[in-house]
């Protein structure tokens, strides 16, 4: 196994690359993991250095503790007195938001390199928006979801009203919103929230054998694949057959290609590097 720390500037977030797989862990357990100033600015560029890095082949985003990450600090937010303003103008803090979700939530959603999502406990507000970000999701049995805006008297962030309206439909993500309920890791399955549910204590090595076998896998392939399938939510079916032939034909050029066609005519598991 080879394993190396990245150092992310703060201990609010964790990082580390194992086997071309790069591990960030949300590390504020005594808060539920709620996201600070620190953790958001360090998982922006963690994100952004980890998408152009070609030791790293996929993403695992998870949470330390009994939790994945509770969204904003509701506390502190409590104790300024001001839950998104604080010192800044309106016009500048929505600029700050906006910047602070694209580096998150849209960058796990659009980097050309497969993301998972490893929730312990429980993903609550913004916190679920950046699992439903990610491209695939393995929960705890124990584990749950919830929007859990209204409580707090938000309409949502990070993305979540996208994702969650592409993976439940519209009048699903509208229940869910609004009364702000908890879903379970079974019921999230149910629902397509997740993908896999599985023990606590083999959550890790769970979420690392899935992320193993897409860090070996054709990842050429896997980058046009995303994209096609990231378009495909908003686009016209003509524009998706148009992206889906060019990117089929450069992957037809591909030294991975060319090995799984000869993998598969010897009967063997194809070895991909990449290329």
């Amino acid at each position: 196994m080879i394993s190396k720390s990245i150092d992310t500037g703060t201990d609010d977030l964790l990082a580390e690359v194992i086997d071309g797989v790069a591990l960030i862990t949300l590390n504020r357990p005594e808060a539920r993991n709620a996201m600070s100033g620190p953790m958001n600015q360090a998982l922006q560029k963690t994100l952004a250095d980890a998408e152009v890095d070609p030791d790293i082949k996929c993403i695992v985003l998870t949470g330390a503790g009994k939790g994945f990450c509770a969204g904003g600090d509701v506390k502190g937010m409590a104790e300024s007195g001001d839950g998104t303003v604080g010192a800044n103008t309106i016009d500048g803090a929505i600029h700050e938001q906006r910047i602070h979700q694209r580096g998150t939530a849209g960058k796990l959603f659009k980097m050309p390199k497969p993301t998972i999502a490893a929730l312990p406990g429980a993903a609550a507000g913004a916190g679920l928006s950046l699992a439903l970000a990610c491209d695939m999701r393995i929960m705890a049995s124990n584990a749950i979801m919830t929007t859990a805006f209204a409580r707090v008297g938000f309409s949502g962030d990070y993305g979540g009203t996208y994702f969650m309206t592409q993976l439940v439909g519209s009048a699903k993500a509208r229940q869910l919103y609004y009364l702000s309920e908890r879903v379970s890791a079974e019921e999230a399955l149910s629902l397509g929230l997740t993908n896999w549910v599985c023990e606590a204590d083999e959550l890790r090595e769970k979420a690392m054998e899935i992320a193993s076998r897409l860090a070996n896998g054709p990842t050429v392939a896997y980058r046009y694949m995303k994209e096609n399938l990231n378009r495909a939510l908003a686009g016209e079916v003509d524009d998706c057959l148009d992206l889906e032939a060019t990117h089929h034909v450069h992957c037809g050029q591909t030294q991975d290609h060319r090995e799984a066609t000869k993998a598969f005519v010897e009967k063997r598991e194809p070895t991909f590097v990449g290329r």
